[in-house]
């Protein structure tokens, strides 16, 4: 569809009108809607995994594991548990208050919402944030990406099929139409993507000072740590399947490992171990291993692979043409080359060493740069991991394992800092799209007139006695 500034305001105000109308404060309506999306995607499935496979050479395993099939585990939960979600909170106002004793916190929508998704999770990350949009009872317009063409035009046709444009819209289009949406006065705002846009979108928002969440890849990066004690062959397993990913294009993959001296060298030899097992010598050839979005990121990945060509000992090479590029190994990369100091978004990584004896160190230049959205640890020392995660910032991680705290019901999904604001899945995707409203209901008999003027002397003291 060609958009323009009118179409897109128009939508807007279609869609505060519906939600005005109160319409989806019903907690049954919001219910069916959410059935009705449940039922479209399961109707959708294989149309999904091909526009998957065409926008980023998904297999169909790894479509339906990283976008499909999570967005229904969230439906289904949300599913079974928004009634008590949505319940209001009953508290006892407290005798300061007296006769008036009783106070309930209700769980109210934004309003109209904007949720602008990457190209990386085009699914996941669109439907899945419109679960919770939903489930707190708002509206919704999507800004899907333009780079994953082909998901975005299929979600365009799934959402026109199953909902009106008052209730959600999904919108296509450049950075132009991005700019459009984020003029409009919003309710809620819920962005994914890059640090240097999300600060964009939050001045967009400032405007009108429309709260935002904001969910970012992190500017330096996620780190993993491979102390001199961990399973070697377990880490490099677990670290060659994650880079293997989607290429490399998941916010919160690994983006450098740093790994012990001590073990540095046979690591590296079990990690490449580890990759030609799961996707072979030459990835590129390989027609389960995913491609880049697009020939820009393309060129990119290969440009700063051949700045540390000398230190390739995995990969290196690509196709332009499919825009594949193979997992590449370098080692070893210092901690401050420019390599380490952003997030590379590709199936590049690089391997820092650093001694064992000097992990504070690491750990405080690590502190010391922009917080990233995970941070993954492998060890054998539970205390000492357990004293890492407690007291390094970052957004969620794990211990010797990666990226599945992702699959946890009832935990939260969010970053901190240059990694993002907000949180969701679950029960916390539902608080991210309502705000608490606290409001007490007062008595008309038995009233003590002692917060009232005039303030004698008698009735003064007996009222300050009272409050203390």
């Amino acid at each position: 569809m060609d958009w323009s500034k009118e179409k897109v305001h128009s939508i807007v105000e279609k869609q505060r009108v519906l939600f005005k109308s109160g319409k989806t404060l019903d907690i049954k309506f919001r219910k069916e809607q959410l059935k009705k999306l449940k039922a479209m995607i399961i109707k959708n499935q294989k149309a999904m995994e091909e526009a998957l496979h065409q926008d980023l050479n998904r297999a169909p395993l790894e479509a339906y594991m990283c976008d499909i099939g999570a967005v229904i585990s969230e439906l289904n939960e949300t599913l079974h548990c928004l009634s008590k979600w949505a319940r209001p909170e009953r508290h006892f106002s407290g005798f300061a208050c007296f006769p008036s004793v009783t106070t309930k916190v209700y769980k109210m929508p934004y309003g109209v919402s904007l949720i602008v998704s990457p190209f990386n999770f085009p699914f996941l990350l669109s439907l899945g944030v419109l679960v919770a949009a939903i489930s707190g009872g708002n509206t919704a317009v999507i800004k899907a990406s333009s780079k994953s063409k082909y998901c975005t035009e299929l979600m365009q046709k799934m959402i026109s099929e199953t909902f009106p444009e008052d209730y959600v819209t999904v919108i296509d289009g450049g950075h132009d139409v991005a700019d459009w949406c984020l003029e409009e006065r919003f309710d809620k705002i819920f962005y994914t993507g890059s640090p240097k846009v999300g600060v964009h979108v939050m001045e967009c928002a400032a405007k009108n000072l429309t709260p935002v969440a904001l969910e970012l890849g992190g500017e330096n990066g996620n780190w993993c740590i491979v102390r001199k004690d961990a399973d070697i062959k377990d880490a490099a397993r677990k670290i060659a399947f994650f880079k293997i990913c989607n290429s490399g294009q998941i916010c919160i993959n690994i983006n450098q490992v740093a790994v012990a001296s001590e073990i540095a060298d046979e690591f590296v030899k079990e990690l490449k171990a580890a990759m030609i097992k799961q996707i072979g010598e030459d990835a590129v050839n390989n027609p389960e291993y995913a491609k880049l979005i697009a020939r820009s990121a393309y060129d990119w990945c290969a440009k700063e692979a051949d700045e540390y060509r000398d230190r390739i000992v995995f990969g290196g090479f690509g196709n332009p043409e499919t825009q594949k590029y193979n997992p590449t190994i370098i080692y070893p990369v210092n901690i401050d080359e420019k390599i380490c100091n952003h997030e590379l978004f590709s199936p590049l990584l690089p391997v820092v060493k650093f001694n064992d004896s000097e992990i504070d160190s690491l750990l405080n230049t690590i502190a010391n740069r922009e917080h990233g959205l995970a941070l993954y640890l492998f060890t054998k020392d539970m205390k000492w991991a357990k004293k890492v995660m407690r007291s390094q910032q970052y957004g969620g991680g794990c211990v010797n394992e990666v990226c599945i705290h992702l699959l946890v019901k009832g935990v939260p999904f969010n970053g901190t800092g240059h990694s993002g604001m907000g949180a969701y899945h679950g029960e916390w995707g539902f608080r991210e799209f309502t705000h608490p409203s606290t409001v007490l209901f007062g008595k008309t008999k038995c009233n003590l007139p002692l917060r009232e003027h005039p303030f004698d002397d008698k009735k003064g003291k007996l009222m300050h006695k009272f409050i203390k």
